[in-house]
């Protein structure tokens, strides 16, 4: 299992959909850093104090575990994603073990700063990317639509972790509400079928070698979806 952030690059803006996981969360959950989110920032040339958008897709530590490097940037979320990590129920076992509290307090510091931007449904923070809300894996799980000079990018999160998913009909384990989990996988299913749309699963090592690598990153850090680096850039 591999673990990504993504970097959506424009001619008039850059965008962050994520922020990987801390090194203390990983290493609580045996997994190792390869790449600091922060590093691999620099090494594309980008002042993380400068991005205006990020996008969470959920609340899981390994998708918001460095939000604390973007303090002037508009964190964009499904309010029921926020609303479930801010209450109480999200203190079971089942659920704390994929959070961080630390993590979700810069969420809530994002809120007092009026920076958190919580939305239902549907919604565009900035023109050509879309945010869905589709639940399942988190009860406010979102996907995100990117376009691309290639074509239009489905970047899945974990609403779809792996390929596989897709293909077999086959949920992760790690699920908050499994019919819900099953209607997402459909709708990505008649997104793709439907649209020609390129689908990026969450977790997947295969993205590593389905895609071009990105130059400005170390070997097997990064990939480009679109475009060039320097114009269209979606980087794990």
């Amino acid at each position: 299992m591999d673990y990504y952030f993504w970097v959506v690059q424009g001619p008039d803006t850059t965008i962050v959909v994520d922020t990987g996981f801390s090194e203390d969360a990983g290493r609580k959950r045996g997994r190792t850093l390869l790449l600091d989110p922060a590093e691999a920032l620099a090494q594309l040339g980008i002042d993380p104090e400068a991005i205006e958008d990020v996008i969470v897709t959920h609340g899981h530590y390994d998708h918001i575990g460095n939000l604390g490097l973007f303090p002037n940037a508009r964190i964009h979320m499904a309010e029921a994603e926020y609303r479930f990590w801010t209450s109480p129920t999200s203190g079971h076992i089942q659920f704390s073990f994929y959070s961080e509290e630390g993590e979700i307090d810069q969420l809530r510091l994002a809120e007092t700063e009026g920076r958190l931007k919580l939305f239902s449904g549907e919604t565009s923070p900035v023109p050509g990317i879309r945010l869905v809300e589709v639940g399942g894996h988190t009860p406010g799980q979102a996907i995100v639509y990117v376009p691309t000079s290639e074509g239009e990018v489905l970047l899945a999160s974990d609403a779809v972790h792996f390929y596989e998913e897709l293909e077999r009909d086959m949920p992760f384990t790690a699920v908050s509400d499994l019919p819900t989990m099953y209607d997402a996988f459909a709708f990505i299913r008649r997104e793709k079928q439907e649209r020609g749309l390129t689908v990026i699963p969450g977790h997947d090592p295969d993205v590593l070698t389905r895609f071009r690598a990105c130059p400005d990153l170390p070997a097997g850090a990064g990939v480009v979806i679109g475009g060039t680096p320097s114009t269209n850039k979606e980087t794990p």
